[in-house]
């Protein structure tokens, strides 16, 4: 299918690896200008390769700043003053019990997960409006419905951006500007990784993963961890001018582990 994306100018934050990187890859192959971003060089340039490699004829540009910082995002909007795409999929979360939540991982949770997506959308938001076309998409999580008791900091970021792309939406009636929100459920990235070797006590991921979804995600219907190029294919459609109809969504590739009808 054509998703219609020629030319169009999109910036994935977060895109050096994971669901950010495979958005990027997707896109590019859509024929959209990406802009890659990272938080150092080198990440950025692997990540620039990697799409490289699987799309020849990409055409991209890289960014290297962490955009939960509000000073990189100025520095961002001189680079890159406009876009007709945005996708705000930086984010960090870690498990930690409740109890041992400090204010300072919960400010920290908020400032990346939800301030780095309100930024740059206000930012891009008027340049979108004024062309009358544009696409913003939060990758926000099924752990914004179902709280997840082990990172209780996390499901709050993910539940807030729910709230800010409905908001968008809501601004955005009558226009060619949509704004949606994407909720994956556990997928399979270098993050989660991480997630595993803290929770699993050393168990190979395989073993992890079939106890996971038995006893701790158990309505999966999946029941293993998605791809992340499982996600990008619908962050792909909800960018493109296919979906003008979709505005205001919260849109589930999360496995069927959220057990509800809409």
């Amino acid at each position: 299918m054509d998703f219609r994306l020629d030319g169009k100018k999109a910036l994935v934050s977060g895109s050096t690896k994971g669901i950010g990187l495979a958005i990027a890859i997707s896109l590019a192959r859509e024929r959209a200008h990406v802009v890659v971003n990272g938080r150092n060089d080198e990440s950025v340039t692997s990540a620039l390769e990697q799409i490289r490699s699987a799309v020849p004829d990409a055409v991209l540009e890289g960014f290297r700043g962490d955009l939960a910082d509000a000073a990189e995002v100025d520095r961002l909007l001189r680079a890159v003053p406009s876009v007709d795409i945005l996708v705000n999929n930086r984010g960090i979360f870690e498990p930690k019990p409740f109890e041992e939540i400090p204010d300072d991982d919960w400010r920290r949770f908020f400032e990346v997960n939800v301030l780095s997506g309100v930024r740059l959308a206000r930012s891009y938001l008027g340049g979108m409006k004024e062309r009358n076309w544009g696409r913003i998409v939060f990758i926000s999580s099924e752990s914004a419905i179902q709280i997840p008791p082990e990172m209780m900091h996390y499901g709050m970021t993910k539940t807030a951006q729910l709230a800010v792309s409905r908001g968008i939406a809501e601004l955005c009636a009558g226009t060619g500007v949509t704004s949606n929100a994407i909720l994956p459920g556990p997928t399979h990235t270098a993050g989660v990784d991480d997630f595993v070797a803290q929770l699993s006590g050393g168990k190979p991921f395989a073993e992890f993963e079939k106890e996971f979804f038995r006893t701790v995600r158990p309505a999966s219907l999946l029941q293993r961890f998605a791809f992340p190029e499982e996600v990008a294919s619908l962050v792909t459609y909800v960018c493109s001018p296919l979906s003008s109809a979709t505005n205001g969504a919260a849109l589930r590739v999360d496995g069927g582990v959220v057990r509800a009808c809409f």
